[in-house]
């Protein structure tokens, strides 16, 4: 084996996911963090309120979740890329987050995070806070201006759901040891795949049909229900 087949072949074992005792899945915006990244966009291009009021309809559930994430994307066409680093340093995260993450890992669980916001703020934010696999859209831009357009399938709540269920799968957890955490209709099929759904920070929708509802905007709340 020369040293060249030896590198590839070990890059190839690092890049099967570990085994792990359990998963806890969560939505980004209004969950890991306190923020909704969509509006802190459109706030650029001088449009955050008309795009907030329509995020609010969609995490009701009154309106198709794809439908309305491509309509309030066109809202964000002509808003330069410099405003990604812009939206990053207004986002906070949610209380109890990282004492949440730290936990998980402490007691041989990951965390992911599957969002229909946006990868060019996740992959920064995501990171940073400790989580160890995400998922969100990716905007279109032509020099460096974006378009008003999403690249590809929607992150939508059937994907959600299908991506809690290829993590689990992929770390051989137990579909009864997922935990699905969820503010918005959007989170409702990922919450019913899991072993426990948790509406957390939620809409009245989403707290009738939770396994559980945490009632506290503190994610540190999540610790006691984690496995030991």
């Amino acid at each position: 084996m020369t040293p060249r087949d030896g590198l590839r072949r070990a890059a190839s074992v690092e890049r099967v996911p570990a085994p792990a005792r359990f998963l806890v899945v969560l939505d980004a915006d209004s969950t890991l963090i306190r923020n909704e990244v969509i509006e802190l966009l459109a706030d650029e291009a001088g449009r955050g309120s008309e795009v907030a009021a329509a995020t609010e309809a969609a995490m009701r559930g009154e309106v198709d979740f794809a439908t309305s994430l491509r309509s309030r994307v066109k809202a964000l066409a002509g808003v330069p890329a410099e405003a990604f680093a812009r939206a990053i340093a207004r986002i906070e995260p949610t209380p109890g987050a990282r004492e949440l993450i730290t936990a998980v890992h402490e007691r041989g669980g990951i965390v992911g995070v599957v969002s229909g916001g946006f990868h060019e703020v996740l992959d920064t934010v995501a990171p940073d806070l400790g989580v160890d696999v995400w998922r969100a859209n990716r905007l279109v831009s032509a020099d460096r201006i974006l378009t008003g357009e999403v690249d590809g399938a929607i992150v939508d709540a059937t994907a959600k759901a299908e991506t809690l269920r290829s993590w689990a799968a992929e770390r051989g957890v137990p579909l009864p040891l997922t935990f699905a955490i969820g503010d918005g209709a959007n989170d409702l099929e990922m919450m019913a795949a899991a072993g426990l759904g948790l509406a957390f920070n939620a809409k009245p929708a989403v707290r009738e049909r939770a396994d559980l509802v945490i009632g506290a905007v503190d994610l540190s709340e999540v610790i006691a229900l984690l496995p030991r």
